[in-house]
């Protein structure tokens, strides 16, 4: 269940990610759906705080530099995330798709960390973003790993909306399909949650807790390419682990 103030006050911080310019208070309630007595009062806590300036009188508010170097400070003290992310890159690097580290955390696959492909066509994410475990080849990788009964209570939370003609829409369907991940050691979402879309993930055991890394990107690059893009995939899950264990 969520904290009214506190969604609200993370909706504030991506409604300027999103814009990316000074908004007045008028826009920002409405960007918040949000009274604006509601409103004035978060952004003035916000800005007593040091985390929002207003850039000139009536010219709209911005964030400060403050939330970025506390972000920073953050991710510096992280456990281990820094130290995967150059092996995200190197994986970007070899095969030019988007890659991703993701887990299942909360009925959903959460993306940790996401290193983007350069090429003009790919496959866009960020950090924090959450995919739904049936349409997901994160989900799927890890899914196959679980015991019994621990999967069938994450599975408990699937919601099987269809997205596209492939979408696994059932239990059974996806169920039919780890026991295929199972047997093969990798996931694949071909279309399941946007058309012309694969997604390729394997599952990755750090300290006794699940992930998986996943490559996406357009079928035809992907899917076509799946041999050597799962040879990088592996590759680089086993240089996380031995890491991991050093």
């Amino acid at each position: 269940m969520e904290v009214k103030l506190v969604a609200r006050t993370l909706d504030l911080i991506e409604l300027f990610a999103q814009a990316r310019r000074p908004m007045p208070l008028t826009e920002l309630a409405q960007g918040l759906g949000a009274p604006m007595s509601s409103c004035l009062a978060l952004v003035r806590t916000l800005v007593a705080r040091g985390y929002l300036y207003e850039v000139r009188r009536r010219g709209g508010y911005y964030p400060t530099a403050r939330l970025q170097a506390m972000s920073a400070l953050i991710q510096a003290g992280d456990p281990w995330l820094e130290q995967v992310r150059p092996h995200l890159l190197t994986l970007r690097d070899e095969a030019n798709e988007t890659v991703m580290l993701g887990k299942i955390q909360d009925g959903a696959v959460l993306f940790l960390d996401v290193v983007e492909s350069t090429q003009p066509v790919h496959y866009a994410a960020r950090p924090g973003e959450r995919r739904p475990l049936h349409t997901s080849a994160v989900a799927k990788a890890v899914l196959a790993r679980l015991p019994e009964a621990e999967r069938d209570g994450v599975l408990a939370l699937a919601t099987y909306e269809r997205h596209t003609e492939r979408t696994l829409t059932s239990r059974e369907a996806l169920l039919a399909e780890l026991a295929q991940v199972q047997a093969r050691g990798w996931a694949a979402n071909v279309g399941e949650s946007v058309a012309d879309l694969t997604g390729l993930a394997v599952a990755l055991d750090l300290g006794g807790e699940w992930y998986a890394l996943c490559m996406a990107g357009p079928t035809p690059r992907v899917w076509e390419r799946r041999d050597q893009n799962l040879a990088y995939l592996n590759s680089a899950a086993e240089t996380i682990r031995r890491a991991r264990e050093g």
